[in-house]
């Protein structure tokens, strides 16, 4: 995770002098926090953010391509890039629209979730189980105290609020999770390492955080001819 950067500054002293005086200063190396002080710190962020709105952009890049291959995944599935925007409101209520490349929406209040492609005219709807709630961006919508029965929680530099997130079930589709939170106090940056050999980074932009956000975002109803797929 390329999030953090040392800067070193020169300062130069004294106004009239009759030789230059140089100074080094020595930077402390970041103190990591204790996992109870990154919990804690890590439930306070997620419980300001009551709401949130924001346009995404969400790259994946293959980082062990052995791993990726033999899972069966070709290289369409390599170094994508996708946009759309995101709008979520706790507990439970998210909205997931991919606008490009293709579209795709991903709907649910709590209890279903529903994967729509408009161009497949099809409908994957899912009941919103322990598996699928793990899913990184649906983390953002869910039950602060089940996330941190969840996942191990560790904060690198105990003054900046990043975190990364260790799921406790090992079966899970991710290995590691960071997050980052930006001035607004709202996420800004998600990094997401999968057992599959990918490193996924979704960057929010334009984000609101606990503004007003209609009950009707959250529900799906499928067009007249949608495929509907139970899963």
């Amino acid at each position: 995770m390329n999030m953090l950067r040392k800067t070193v500054c020169a300062m130069a002293l004294g106004a009239v002098t009759l030789a230059p005086v140089m100074s080094t200063t020595v930077f402390a190396a970041p103190v990591a926090a204790s996992e109870q002080q990154a919990t804690a710190s890590l439930v306070k962020q997620l419980n300001y953010v009551r709401s949130m709105t924001a346009n995404f952009e969400q790259s994946t890049k293959v980082t062990n391509p052995r791993a990726t291959q033999k899972k069966g995944l070709s290289a369409q599935h390599m170094n994508q890039t996708f946009k759309g925007v995101m709008k979520v409101e706790r507990p439970g209520k998210f909205y997931w629209e991919t606008t490009a490349p293709s579209k795709q929406t991903i709907t649910t209040t709590g209890k279903t979730v529903w994967i729509y492609d408009p161009d497949l005219q099809q409908a994957v709807r899912q009941n919103l189980d322990e598996q699928v709630a793990n899913t990184p961006a649906l983390l953002l919508s869910g039950n602060t105290s089940q996330i941190m029965q969840s996942y191990r929680v560790t904060q690198p530099n105990k003054g900046k609020t990043y975190y990364t997130l260790y799921p406790k079930n090992t079966d899970g589709v991710f290995e590691s999770l960071t997050i980052s939170f930006g001035a607004n106090k709202a996420p800004s940056l998600m990094i997401l390492q999968d057992s599959l050999g990918q490193t996924t980074n979704i960057k929010f932009s334009n984000v609101k955080v606990n503004s007003s956000i209609p009950a009707s975002t959250f529900n799906f109803t499928p067009p007249k001819g949608t495929d509907i797929i139970d899963q």
